[in-house]
């Protein structure tokens, strides 16, 4: 696996994990099963492991802790805060700067970390001066309690105007072959140098599908249609780090095998004249 250097100076494997799956509104279902996924993530070289305060309320941050602490050398456990949970199925950004800095000693806590290596805003509320929630990131970097700070569902001129306050070491927002909404975003982090970090990289399990033009370039390569969707986002740009979540081991060892697949120039374009078409957003996470 090719790595990525966060912030210039955390390096990653390119494809990482995301834990959300792991965890149901609360605690999982089945803590031996979660608890064995994590693992093998690590066991199959996943050095990004992405998770929120707001996943299962902690619950996700603690999972993680419970299976992986004390963590091996050089895997990054990414966190974020500022999307409130309500209720089940609703999210609600909640960026007032005491809420912040609250998360941000929870999810060290739970997570049994001293600093967290990738602290991200994982939404903009809008009913609090950018500038303040951006100022309290920028607070705990100063701290000590944060390294990078990153950015999630976020515009080209908010990150500038992050960045005249904080380095920007990382966007998350969503992406992949199907919705490139956020085109002008990636192009911009990859000028920039900021790691690109794409969630619903496989369209929540869409481009599973075993007939249409994923499929037949996974016949082409001998690999599944999902492993070929995250293919081409690895071929997309060097800085596009792909977190597929999955609560399953064989749907991660799945995925994990997509580094292994190399997509022709041919391939990646008409690939890419697949995603064309606007899309409709998805369920915000």
């Amino acid at each position: 696996m090719n790595t990525f250097r966060i912030g210039g100076d955390l390096p990653v494997h390119r494809l990482g994990f995301g834990a959300m799956r792991l965890t149901d509104w609360g605690p999982p279902k089945d803590l031996p099963a979660a608890v064995a996924v994590a693992r093998r993530a690590v066991e199959l070289g996943v050095t990004l492991i992405d998770t929120a305060d707001a996943y299962a309320l902690g619950a996700n941050e603690e999972l993680l802790a419970q299976a992986l602490h004390p963590y091996p050398r050089g895997l990054v456990i990414a966190t974020k805060a500022g999307q409130s949970r309500p209720g089940r199925g609703r999210w609600k950004p909640l960026g007032r700067p005491e809420y912040l800095i609250q998360q941000a000693e929870l999810s060290l806590r739970r997570l049994r970390l001293e600093r967290i290596e990738l602290f991200q805003l994982h939404r903009v509320d809008p009913q609090v001066p950018f500038a303040d929630q951006i100022g309290a990131l920028k607070q705990l970097r100063d701290e000590g309690k944060i390294r990078h700070i990153g950015l999630s569902e976020v515009g080209v001129a908010q990150i500038e105007e992050a960045r005249r306050t904080v380095p920007i070491a990382g966007v998350q927002n969503r992406y992949n072959l199907t919705d490139r909404r956020h085109e002008d975003v990636l192009d911009h982090c990859e000028a920039a140098g900021i790691a690109f970090i794409p969630w619903e990289p496989v369209a929540n399990g869409t481009h599973a599908a075993t007939e249409g033009p994923l499929a037949q370039v996974a016949k082409e390569v001998g690999g599944t249609p999902v492993q070929v969707a995250l293919a081409w986002l690895l071929a997309r740009s060097p800085v596009m780090l792909p977190i597929p979540g999955t609560g399953s081991a064989a749907h991660l060892e799945e995925n994990m095998a997509a580094a292994r697949i190399e997509l022709t120039r041919e391939q990646f374009s008409r690939l890419d004249a697949v995603g064309r078409e606007p899309r409709h957003a998805g369920p915000a996470r």
